[in-house]
């Protein structure tokens, strides 16, 4: 029950409130089962994909970068600005990788190669991307010969640090052919922002001007493993009826979150 309130979106507090649970219990619980969500994640291999979609989403640890900066706590990875690589499945909604860390080329790199290991890369499927510079030569070196990589590039109509709450206003976009030979009509992300809206309305610690913002990055990774978990194979999907586990043929029910502990406690 507790588990099924955070990601129904309640804060650690609340859910403590209603179900009568010690705060500390709770934060255990998310430790504990998102050591075993995640190494449920970790054994995804060989998954058939034909258009895979990449996108990061941003929220913070602690606080916010800037803060984090004045505070000569700039270098430590444990507080500030924190983004999640997610990599979905066009079509079947399976999430096959994601990754908690900084935006820069060394995580990009470490996601890429989660994305890798996850999917079967020997028939052609097509990649793709926001505008971001790591992506260029990143995804060709990871994904391989087969992979049609395009980018989605947003044109926006002032610089993001000049918004506060939100988004600078789209006033156009830019579709680049990367590598391969991607179909131009498919380089799109819209599915995967459609996934990030989720995460946001899902996950409390994704709320934006709110208190319920991570604390610690042990806890934060891992709810963002359970979520991920339960997404693939306890959420069933309204355009597909199933779970994207069962579209992918890994799973044959959608699994209840008891279900998806005992399976993942023994991986």
């Amino acid at each position: 029950m507790a588990l099924s309130m955070l990601l129904e979106g309640m804060s650690i507090r609340a859910t403590a409130r209603i179900t009568n649970i010690d705060q500390n219990t709770i934060g255990n619980l998310i430790l504990t089962a998102g050591e075993q969500c995640g190494r449920l994640l970790d054994s995804i291999s060989g998954i058939s994909v034909t258009d895979i979609q990449i996108d990061e989403i941003w929220t913070f640890v602690g606080m916010k970068q800037r803060t984090a900066n004045l505070r000569n706590l700039g270098d430590d990875s444990s507080v500030g600005d924190n983004w999640t690589y997610i990599a979905v499945e066009r079509y079947t909604k399976m999430v096959l990788a994601h990754h908690v860390g900084r935006r820069d080329t060394n995580d990009t790199n470490v996601f890429l190669g989660k994305v890798r290991r996850a999917i079967d890369a020997s028939l052609p499927f097509q990649v793709s991307t926001d505008g971001l510079s790591n992506y260029r030569y990143g995804v060709p070196f990871a994904l391989g010969s087969n992979a049609n990589f395009g980018m989605l590039i947003k044109k926006y109509a002032a610089q993001q640090q000049e918004t506060r709450y939100s988004p600078a206003a789209i006033i156009g976009t830019e579709k680049k052919a990367v590598f391969g030979s991607p179909d131009p009509d498919s380089i799109c992300t819209s599915h995967i922002e459609t996934l990030n809206q989720k995460i946001r309305m899902h996950l409390r610690r994704f709320t934006r001007l709110t208190a319920g913002h991570s604390k610690s990055v042990e806890h934060h990774v891992a709810m963002q493993n359970i979520f991920f978990a339960w997404y693939n194979w306890c959420r069933k999907h309204h355009t597909l009826r199933q779970t994207p586990a069962m579209e992918c043929g890994i799973a044959m029910t959608k699994w209840s979150i008891r279900e998806l502990l005992e399976s993942s406690a023994t991986c």
